[in-house]
């Protein structure tokens, strides 16, 4: 570790003693990269701005990432500045690589300050890097907390919605949690969070399927249940189909015969619906079982 702090140190050491380039010379050497291709130039001009580099990445310290990790995503950005400038346009390459350096070193914290990746759009990546800011502004020249009245103004002077700015506030205050983070207080690892995200529900596949599958079923019954007499199906929907199923001696109470009686035609109805679904739809013999 402390090898590696020492070259970091020299590193910082030497952009630090790079020499400063003259506004002639900065655009010889950008020339000469662009046209030429010449390595030597575009190592000059690099070195001449890596001090630019650290000094931007300082300013992001406080979202808790490696310095040095910032200072390495910085200069990819510098060197995607130095591919894309141009010239002929009399700007200053330290003016135009400012913004790419920056965007590098942004782009680098939304991947890796959190899991949840967040700030996809320009208004949302705004309010990431100006939300705590604008808020400490707000609270100084007022007396309110934060709140509805604070998101509101927040939201208006960047530009999104104040529900966005409520979710991005709740998620800079705290940090991650694991889903294998215990339940409780006491630390029982015996439940964790992820334990209460499963979803004992069907899945959707199968949930069509089995509504696909009961609606042929209820086709094929319909079909079969023409096979049987005016009694057969009376029966059979007071003793199989009806929600309060009748017994046997009341049914056979109301169709004045007895209950010995409504059981034959019972069981009579039923085997003529077994003979007919048999017949009629072979492939229904194993899904009609539930129904007769």
């Amino acid at each position: 570790m402390a090898e590696i702090a020492g070259i970091r140190r020299q590193f910082v050491r030497v952009a630090m003693d790079a020499p400063f380039l003259e506004r002639e010379e900065e655009r010889g050497l950008a020339v000469r990269w662009k046209d030429d291709r010449d390595e030597q130039a575009l190592h000059r001009l690099i070195s001449a701005h890596m001090r630019l580099v650290i000094a931007l990445a300082g300013r992001f310290r406080h979202y808790g990432l490696p310095m040095a990790d910032l200072v390495q995503e910085g200069h990819v950005g510098l060197m995607e500045a130095a591919a894309r400038f141009e010239p002929e346009r009399e700007v200053r390459f330290s003016t135009y690589a400012t913004w790419w350096i920056r965007a590098s070193i942004q782009d680098y914290i939304l991947r890796n300050w959190s899991i949840v990746r967040g700030g996809t759009s320009s208004a949302q990546k705004a309010l990431f890097f100006n939300l705590r800011r604008l808020r400490a502004r707000l609270m100084q020249s007022t007396d309110e907390r934060v709140g509805d009245e604070i998101h509101r103004r927040i939201a208006t002077a960047i530009g999104v919605s104040r529900e966005d700015v409520a979710l991005m506030d709740a998620r800079l205050s705290g940090p991650d949690m694991s889903l294998n983070a215990p339940i409780g207080d006491d630390g029982d690892a015996s439940a964790e969070r992820v334990d209460f995200l499963v979803d004992n529900a069907p899945l959707p596949d199968e949930t069509v399927s089995d509504a696909v599958d009961g609606e042929r079923r209820l086709t094929w019954l319909r079909q079969a249940l023409t096979v049987l007499s005016e009694r057969e199906l009376r029966i059979l929907h007071e003793r199989r189909l009806a929600e309060d199923q009748a017994t046997l001696e009341a049914l056979g109470h109301r169709l004045g015969i007895s209950k010995e009686r409504v059981r034959q035609i019972e069981n009579r109805a039923l085997e003529k619906l077994r003979r007919a679904l048999a017949e009629r739809f072979p492939q229904s013999n194993a899904g009609m079982s539930a129904y007769v």
